[in-house]
């Protein structure tokens, strides 16, 4: 009974984001690589996923006692054949400095911040701080990130449809944040857990 209350609470609130988000997913398109002629999909599909996963790299952290955390190794995702042509690989260092997944605090106890999903929401937190793509392709790499990690369906489109909703306000402030000088790629990491991120980034010589 408890099950189904919390999918129809997501379904309820999946539908409720989609309807004020505007559709920005134009369809997926087959990966340029597998247009070469001498090259199969499976050969393509083998050679970049050796390891048979599109993610690589184990979730090592380090927490602040603010609830901010840092990887201690760096993490990466890669496109599935038949992603969006626009989609890359992305490359998260060690040091990078995250809060999860942005989900308001109401819905923590159906969709935790540190979820299943946590790993593609680190990929997504870094795309919106580093900006070096598109809004829309770090949220298309978060839901294809979510697939590959076999979230439920409910639960991808209420955090998708989320931060295509909300995520523009984050964008925003992250590109404030990084042009006053803010960093948030660390060299050195605090021996006393009591630390606080907000502390310690006064450190200017931890970076």
């Amino acid at each position: 009974m408890a099950t189904t209350s919390r999918r129809n609470m997501l379904r309820t609130l999946a539908g409720g984001l989609a309807g004020t988000a505007a559709l920005a997913n134009a369809g997926a398109s087959a990966a340029g690589l597998l247009n070469a002629p001498d090259t199969t999909q499976k050969e393509w599909f083998d050679d970049v996923f050796s390891s048979g996963k599109a993610v690589s790299g184990g979730l090592h952290l380090y927490r602040f006692s603010d609830e901010i955390y840092a990887l201690t190794k760096p993490i990466s995702w890669i496109p599935n054949p038949g992603s969006a042509r626009d989609l890359r690989k992305v490359e998260v260092p060690a040091g990078f400095i995250t809060d999860f997944a942005s989900v308001p605090k109401i819905f923590w106890s159906i969709l935790p911040r540190d979820g299943v999903y946590v790993y593609p929401a680190i990929i997504h937190d870094y795309m919106y701080w580093m900006q070096e793509a598109a809004r829309e392709q770090a949220d298309e790499t978060l839901r294809e990130g979510m697939q590959d990690f076999k979230v439920d369906i409910v639960s991808i489109n209420a955090i998708y449809w989320g931060v295509r909703a909300g995520g523009g306000a984050a964008w925003a402030a992250n590109a404030k944040l990084r042009s006053s000088g803010e960093r948030r790629v660390i060299r050195r990491f605090p021996e006393d857990p009591l630390v606080s991120w907000f502390d310690w980034k006064k450190d200017s010589t931890v970076f």
